[in-house]
């Protein structure tokens, strides 16, 4: 894919893109005979691509990979000697190099995709976010700040039932929150089951669903790149109490969130209040 451009934004799509290339040659290569060695091997060889071209083109910045040692960790003790470069760092980019490794592993599946994000201490925004880029590779496509999406459309379902309109909303497929099917009732929505964080976040932007909730548990890399290109198309995300998000924390836990359309955002947040406990 030659050199890989200097803006950050374009770099973000460059590399999830090409980490996505990767990955579709080794689901070619490997076949699914063996999920369990198709996900370790997808896991390593996406992490190690993107922490070398990291390196090699963004060597003053610090990384934050799903696949790094000692990546769940909250540094307390650690934050308090100040051994930990990501939390002095004036840029960290979080990665996720594998979201949905489950689904990667199962043939004919699409939504896993590749998160690449970089949160900058200056940033305007609130969660810190200023570039981000999420490949599908399965889809053959790249959703990224550099040319955000436009604001989605309504669905279907939204445009022709009115004030009622039935709203999509995605969910985990194999670990939905238990108040959202009551949650659902509520506000008239149908939910979707989907893969990734980053598949669902991105049907959202591409409006092929309306709203995405999740409250199982979740780390900043599931979230940081999808979240940044939501935010730049112009779409809600905020945690599920509807405070702000924020990236590059001591504990890099970031259970749940809410992404959704603007219109949408103070009538799921108040049934949010309701049902989510």
């Amino acid at each position: 894919m030659g050199s890989p451009p200097m803006i950050d934004g374009a770099f973000a799509r460059w590399l999830a893109a090409r980490a996505g290339q990767a990955l579709v040659g080794l689901r070619t290569e490997m076949g699914f005979a063996d999920p369990g060695a198709l996900r370790s091997a997808g896991d390593k060889v996406s992490h190690d691509l993107i922490r070398t071209e990291l390196a090699k083109w963004r060597p003053g910045d610090a990384v934050l990979s799903e696949e790094d040692e000692g990546s769940r960790l909250a540094w307390a003790a650690e934050v308090n000697a100040g051994t930990v470069s990501r939390l002095t760092a004036d840029r960290v980019w979080i990665v996720d190099p594998l979201d949905g490794t489950r689904e990667f592993a199962e043939e004919g599946r699409s939504d896993w995709a590749v998160h690449v994000a970089l949160w900058a201490r200056n940033a305007p925004a609130p969660h810190g976010l200023v570039a981000g880029a999420v490949a599908l590779p399965a889809q053959h496509r790249v959703l990224a700040t550099d040319y955000p999406p436009a604001y989605p459309p309504m669905t279907l379902e939204s445009a022709t039932s009115g004030a009622g309109r039935v709203i999509r909303l995605a969910v985990s497929r194999s670990r939905p929150p238990v108040f959202l099917t009551d949650l659902a009732e509520d506000v008239g929505a149908h939910l979707v089951p989907m893969g990734s964080a980053g598949a669902k976040i991105a049907a959202v932007v591409t409006g092929d669903v309306d709203a995405y909730i999740h409250a199982g548990g979740q780390y900043e890399w599931d979230s940081a790149a999808p979240v940044a290109v939501a935010t730049a198309t112009g779409l809600h995300a905020s945690r599920i109490d509807g405070s702000a998000l924020k990236y590059n924390e001591a504990d890099p836990r970031l259970p749940d969130l809410l992404v959704c359309r603007k219109d949408l955002a103070s009538r799921l947040l108040a049934a949010l209040q309701r049902h989510s406990g």
